[in-house]
């Protein structure tokens, strides 16, 4: 890598992206600002369409290119087809696994099918989709791979046990794969986000926000631009060093 590659003033000049759960909150984001720092942006989305094609048109302003795919990363057959199609036209650089769920409910309380859900989301997609883009990036030596976890899954907080557990899962996930393919020139890193300004913060109730306000240094939730443009510097040839590492971006909570 030369110096001018390491420090291009686009962070992602020329990459290809794919972000899983792309097309509203903290996966736009993530599109976006991927966008801007010049990389060519392909997304997943479950359900909106008109979401999605607002995702593509925030992309498509900074001048490169976008691609969208629907369905769901439980279905293997989807995330094949979607990685597939997308390397016929651009080798995937980076992978980003964001898409998730998040449910309040005490354990007592839980159906087995809301921990099935919670799991087959949260963890199994992130298996299914760096299984499916790890091929091409093992055969050209070069890659990264994102997993975005939660300070749920970091520290002990009060929040829902399947959530806490799934948001964990994806450390471990991040930690054993990154030992394994690291040979291969392929990165794995986490990213923790505490609560941001939306997204499962909604399902919070008041007095569990207050709480984490009161203990949050800086006194507020963060925002989905701060999480993405942190995410930016993570995927980018710039940050060469870190691997299995999982960072967390709370406000010191």
């Amino acid at each position: 890598m030369t110096t001018e590659q390491l420090w291009s003033p686009l962070l992602l000049s020329g990459r290809t992206v794919l972000v899983t759960g792309g097309s509203r909150g903290l996966g736009r984001a993530f599109c976006e600002v991927f966008a801007r720092e010049g990389a060519n942006v392909a997304f997943s989305y479950a359900r909106s369409d008109d979401d999605a094609l607002a995702t593509c048109a925030a992309i498509e302003q900074h001048g490169v290119r976008a691609w969208r795919f629907k369905g769901s990363v439980t279905d293997k057959a989807a995330v094949r087809e979607m990685v597939t199609t997308l390397e016929r036209e651009a080798p995937i650089d980076v992978l980003v696994n964001n898409a998730g769920i998040g449910q309040v409910v005490p354990l007592a309380l839980m159906e087995e099918s809301d921990w099935d859900t919670m799991m087959t989301t949260n963890v199994k997609g992130a298996f299914l989709c760096s299984q499916a883009v790890m091929r091409g990036m093992i055969k050209r030596k070069r890659g990264k791979i994102l997993n975005v976890s939660s300070l749920a899954g970091v520290k002990m907080m009060n929040a829902p046990v399947h959530y806490c557990a799934a948001k964990a899962a994806l450390r471990g996930f991040t930690e054993a794969l990154a030992k394994e393919i690291a040979r291969y020139g392929v990165t794995v890193n986490c990213l923790a986000p505490g609560i941001l300004e939306s997204g499962v913060s909604q399902n919070l109730p008041a007095n569990k926000l207050r709480d984490y306000l009161a203990n949050c240094a800086l006194g507020r939730v963060g925002t989905f631009a701060e999480c993405a443009e942190f995410a930016a510097m993570m995927i980018s040839d710039r940050n060469t060093y870190m691997n299995g590492a999982t960072v967390v971006l709370d406000g010191a909570v």
